[in-house]
């Protein structure tokens, strides 16, 4: 509301601007320039105006650039100009416009040298100005910065069409070159891994729930940095943002160095069924187990269940008595042993079964 007052206010200035012209040069009777005037008043104002609203997104590191690179322009352009005019006397001969045409090229090249540089270097501004640096600052949760495990898990397509996660997603340039060059891979698996990760990618460009970006990620931060982990994580730090991944050792390296991570795997962890000692659940043994008389079952949602003295019943559905659960990075296990009222009945119809969410 606050910004609209304020374009009201200036289209009123304008306005206002343009019509004390056409009567100034109404006095003078000069009414047709005067007319041509106030159009061209309107009509720079109008433009001006129509930019600004159509153009949203404007960064302030874009916007200082310019006007840091602008001042410095017109200042080195007075400063060069004043060193060339005695070296450039003969030409001048004391004419002024031939001055002020020296004056104005250089001065455009000052401005233009100064607004280009600033302009490829905005990410390095602080260095512009020594003892003064200006902290982002983030509204809500902090953003979250997407490797490439979990672009290519693609869970988190599905985790962001539920409308849980409200923050920006970001998606660093490096990662993305990392994902093509998997796409492009001889090897098959890995190529049609890199392709689902831009698949992924595609899909959350075109979901309006979530806000995607792709960032250039040309710190200077990072320029030192040759492995895409180490360069993940300084710049999620840099951003302050956080690092969203599957990788068990990229978690432990960001822990270490104060950034915060969202393992996606102990997440879905989280939200398994959770299995009490003591509690009677049914399972389908499918494999002997690692240790003598063992065997292996799952159940519906992945989670692996070891049955004391279950090697036998390989291929039958028993009941089981939970005696203890493992909760790892790497998931959740459950150990437990046959159930004497239930083993070896090949079946679960006398006792009620586990639901588990799929």
């Amino acid at each position: 509301m606050l910004l609209w007052t304020l374009r009201g206010c200036y289209g009123a200035l304008i306005l206002g601007t343009g019509l004390f012209v056409l009567e100034t040069f109404s006095k003078a009777d000069a009414f047709a320039t005067g007319l041509v005037a106030f159009a061209a008043i309107v009509a720079i104002g109008a433009l001006v105006l129509v930019t600004d609203i159509l153009v949203r997104n404007k960064q302030i590191t874009t916007i200082s650039a310019i006007y840091f690179g602008l001042l410095l322009g017109l200042l080195l352009g007075t400063i060069f100009t004043t060193a060339a005019e005695p070296f450039l006397a003969d030409y001048l001969n004391g004419k002024p416009e031939r001055v002020q045409t020296l004056r104005l090229f250089i001065t455009l090249i000052c401005c233009y040298v100064s607004i280009s540089t600033l302009l490829q270097t905005k990410d390095e501004f602080r260095f512009i100005i020594p003892y003064v640096e200006f902290s982002k600052q983030v509204k809500g949760g902090k953003p979250l910065v997407l490797d490439t495990s979990v672009i290519i898990d693609g869970r988190i397509a599905d985790i962001c069409d539920t409308r849980i996660i409200d923050t920006k997603l970001i998606v660093p340039r490096f990662v993305l070159q990392e994902l093509q060059a998997i796409a492009d891979s001889s090897d098959k698996l890995k190529r049609n891994r890199g392709r689902r990760g831009l698949d992924v990618l595609k899909r959350l460009q075109g979901n309006p729930k979530v806000e995607l970006q792709m960032h250039e990620a040309n710190l200077p931060e990072l320029r030192d940095v040759a492995r895409v982990d180490e360069r993940l994580v300084v710049f999620a730090k840099v951003l302050s943002a956080r690092v969203m991944t599957n990788d068990f050792n990229l978690n432990k390296i960001a822990q270490l160095q104060g950034v915060e991570v969202i393992n996606l795997n102990e997440v879905s962890n989280a939200l398994k069924t959770v299995a009490l000692p003591g509690e009677a659940l049914s399972v389908r043994i499918v494999k002997p187990g690692d240790q003598i008389g063992q065997g292996v079952g799952y159940l519906d949602d992945g989670t692996m269940v070891v049955v004391e003295q279950g090697r036998s019943s390989v291929g039958q559905e028993v009941m089981i008595t939970v005696t203890s659960v493992l909760q790892t990075p790497a998931g959740r296990m459950i150990f437990g042993r046959l159930d004497a009222r239930g083993s070896g009945s090949g079946s679960s119809a006398e006792h009620p079964k586990l639901v588990t969410p799929s």
